[in-house]
C-alpha cells in the first residue's frame, strides 16, 4: 500500500490518520509546528514532521486544513513535491462567519469551487474531492446499521480517483463518482447541508446515501 501524508494537525487530520492507520498504511502527519503533535504521535505511534517532510513522504497526500489556510500550505510545501501526486482534498470554504439560521457561509460562489481553485493553482496535481460531506466522526468505518453511505468525489485524473475509491471501500463507503473538477461546485456545499441539523437541533449523526434503481 502507498505511504499516506496527511497535512494538518486538527481533528479531520488526526481521525484519517488513525484509519489509515488501523487499515495498515504507513503514515506520517504533518504541521506548521510539530511539537502540536508530539502528544498525539505518542498515542499513535505514526511518523510526524513538517509540511514539507510530510509531502516528500507521501505517495498520496491528505489536505486535511481549513480550508481559507489550503492555498497558503500549498505554497509552503511547493509544486515539485506533489506534482504528479494524488492529493485528497478534504477542505471546505467555510467563511469566518456565523452561519445563517443554520447554514454555514461560504467564501466561494457557485460558479467556481475551493478545489477548482487549488487545481488552478497547481495543475500538474491530482486533486481529488473527498471526506468534504460528513462529520469526522463518520469518516473511518461509520457504523449506520450496515448500510454503507455515499461519498461523492470528483477530480480530473481517472488514476487518482481510483486510488481513492479504494481508500474509501476500506473505510466502508460507496463512492459516486461525480465527473471532472467542476463537480466540486456541488459536492462542497453538501457541507453546509450536512451540518444544518446539526446546527438547527445538535443533531450530528448522519451521513448521505445516493439511491439507484
Amino acid at each position: 500500500m502507498k505511504k499516506i501524508g496527511i497535512l494538518g494537525s486538527g481533528i479531520v487530520a488526526k481521525v484519517l490518520a488513525g484509519g489509515f492507520l488501523k487499515h495498515g498504511y504507513d503514515v506520517m502527519l504533518g504541521s506548521r509546528d510539530v511539537a502540536k503533535i508530539a502528544d498525539w504521535q505518542k498515542e499513535n505511534g505514526a511518523k510526524i514532521g513538517t509540511f514539507e517532510e510530510t509531502a516528500e513522504f507521501g505517495e498520496i497526500i491528505v489536505l486535511a486544513v481549513k480550508g481559507n489556510a489550503a492555498k497558503s500550505v500549498l505554497e509552503i510545501i511547493g509544486t515539485a513535491r506533489l506534482n504528479g501526486k494524488t492529493v485528497i482534498d478534504t477542505t471546505n470554504p467555510i467563511a469566518e462567519l456565523p452561519p445563517v439560521n443554520g447554514v454555514l457561509q461560504f467564501y466561494t460562489s457557485l460558479d467556481k469551487s475551493q478545489m477548482e481553485d487549488l487545481q488552478t493553482f497547481m495543475p500538474e496535481v491530482n486533486f481529488v474531492k473527498s471526506f468534504s460531506c460528513v462529520g469526522s466522526a463518520f469518516m473511518v468505518n461509520p457504523d449506520f446499521g450496515g448500510t454503507k453511505p455515499s461519498m461523492f468525489i470528483c477530480g480530473n485524473n481517472d488514476k487518482a480517483k481510483k486510488e481513492v475509491e479504494e481508500i474509501l471501500a476500506k473505510f466502508g463507503w460507496e463512492t459516486e463518482d461525480m465527473g471532472k473538477v467542476e463537480a466540486a461546485r456541488a459536492i462542497e456545499p453538501l457541507c453546509m447541508l450536512w451540518c444544518i441539523p446539526g446546527m438547527l437541533s445538535n443533531s450530528w449523526g448522519h451521513a448521505f446515501k445516493l439511491l439507484k434503481k
